[in-house]
């Protein structure tokens, strides 16, 4: 099916559409100062093209929240949520194919490139059953893909950029087509824009953006000064989807707004100097009050208020009796049992999981469970595996041997390593995902070949597609069995 979405019209005054679904096979690249009329173009595409397609907005500003009013966009504030929450929501977006607009308002440049790749990360990992055809706009990609370091930490911009690359690079097959705008592209990372097969270029005034722009679109150099005379709105649009030629074209008209606006002048208030600076410089007002005293009696003396503290009994506490030390072994083994059989704790951060497991270790009876917040991480792992017993006391030899991994990844250790003791099949894909609290199986692979980077796995798959896996340090192999 063919689906055009009219963007404007020509010099000729004849109208302008992009092919949707060539969109989707080749992805798209608009660039422009500020003030060209970028925003307008992404909010035109994505109104025109509202309804025929799913679309994800990663919108740094938060101008374009006011979809939903509209067009039904749900707007996710990113300042409320953990990037756990974010990587999650992203999951579940591309399950159920709803049309969203990530806000970063509010959010630090740090804060915004580490949100953006758990989002991205997310939607890039969701199951091979769930990928549906979605546009990913991402507004100022400059800030996400930058072409050099910045003032952010060097694992955050390294996080941001791999995200963006497989975005623009795997996303095809995924389903994700990437639709990204920039206000300068040699401030782009040239491996994210060159993935693009569509351009739509603004005005511009630097010659090295312009050199830049020109090539994209195939003109001469001498060609580019026609990008600095561009008006705001005005394009010039190349690729597949829209003109096998460069063609210039005004954007058309848009239904909904910004929240934010260029700014306008206004007229300055009248008002005489003199009534300006007393109004300026007029004391501040008190902002609070301090309470009127209430008529008193007369003062105790001192030493009267001495000798009856003296003479005052305290309260009587209950004593918490002491637990034998195998009883409170036994009470926490069942809590964490508890905690992994709630379906709702898989994707709960350690954190809140560590608050939950003290109040339920207060209803059984425990007043100072013995596990501070790493402690509870490793039994957790443990406990996700199936091992609700002490494990550096059953299992000291596997947790020396997985002394170099996270605690994190001691769940799926310790899940495979029981499986290999006992004889039993490899586990699958889903119950790895499941002790390491995600349900993406791509991060599942990635954390296998991980391990196995370590030397602590070493993985056969056998010709009838049977995964099993050694440890070679303890001399334990686990049985053959399906991977999915």
């Amino acid at each position: 099916m063919t689906v055009r979405v009219e963007m404007g019209k020509d010099t000729g005054g004849a109208a302008v559409s992009m092919d949707l679904e060539e969109l989707l096979a080749t992805r798209l690249l608009v660039q422009g100062n500020s003030g060209s009329g970028k925003s307008h173009l992404l909010r035109r595409l994505l109104e025109q093209s509202a309804g025929q397609v799913q679309q994800v907005v990663i919108d740094p500003e938060g101008d374009f929240v006011t979809l939903g009013d509209r067009y039904g966009h749900i707007a996710i504030e990113a300042s409320e949520h953990s990037e756990r929450d974010v990587a999650r929501f992203a999951t579940r977006i591309r399950e159920h194919r709803a049309s969203v607009v990530l806000s970063l308002e509010g959010l630090e440049a740090e804060g915004q490139m580490k949100c953006a790749a758990a989002f991205l990360n997310g939607l890039f990992d969701a199951p091979r059953e769930h990928w549906y055809p979605a546009l990913v706009v991402v507004d100022e990609a400059q800030l996400f893909a930058p072409a050099g370091g910045g003032e952010v930490a060097e694992d955050v911009r390294r996080a941001s950029l791999s995200a963006m690359t497989n975005l623009m690079c795997r996303g095809r097959k995924r389903g994700l087509a990437g639709v990204i705008a920039t206000q300068r592209l040699a401030k782009l990372a040239k491996n994210v824009a060159a993935e693009a097969s569509n351009f739509l270029m603004g005005r511009t005034f630097l010659d090295i953006d312009m050199a830049r722009a020109a090539d994209l679109l195939g003109m001469e150099r001498r060609q580019a000064e026609a990008i600095r005379d561009l008006q705001r709105g005005h394009f010039l649009a190349l690729g597949p989807a829209v003109a096998r030629r460069p063609v210039a074209i005004q954007i058309g008209a848009v239904e909904t707004s910004a929240r934010s606006s260029s700014p306008k002048l206004t007229p300055l208030p009248q008002a005489p100097a003199e009534d300006f600076r007393d109004l300026l410089l007029a004391p501040a007002e008190p902002s609070w009050s301090p309470p009127v005293p209430m008529a008193a009696s007369a003062p105790v003396p001192s030493e009267r208020l001495i000798e009856a503290l003296a003479r005052a009994t305290p309260m009587p506490v209950e004593a918490v009796p002491d637990v034998p030390a195998e009883e409170a072994a036994e009470r926490i083994a069942d809590v964490l049992r508890d905690i992994v059989e709630d379906a709702e704790s898989t994707y709960r951060s350690p954190s809140v999981l560590y608050q939950d497991f003290l109040v339920r270790c207060r209803m059984v009876g425990l007043a100072r469970p013995p596990l501070d917040l790493s402690g509870f991480v490793r039994r957790l792992s443990a406990a996700r595996a199936g091992i609700h017993g002490d494990p550096d006391a059953d299992w000291a030899q596997a947790l020396d041997a997985a002394r170099a991994l996270p605690d994190d990844m001691l769940g799926p250790f310790l899940l495979v390593a029981r499986a290999a003791r006992e004889g039993l099949p490899c586990p699958s894909d889903t119950e790895l995902a499941a002790t390491y609290g995600t349900s993406s199986l791509g991060r599942v692979r990635r954390l296998l070949t991980y391990i196995e980077s370590k030397e602590l796995f070493v993985t056969r798959v056998d010709l009838a597609g049977k995964r099993s896996i050694t440890i070679p340090r303890l001399g334990w192999t686990t049985q053959p069995s399906e991977m999915g």
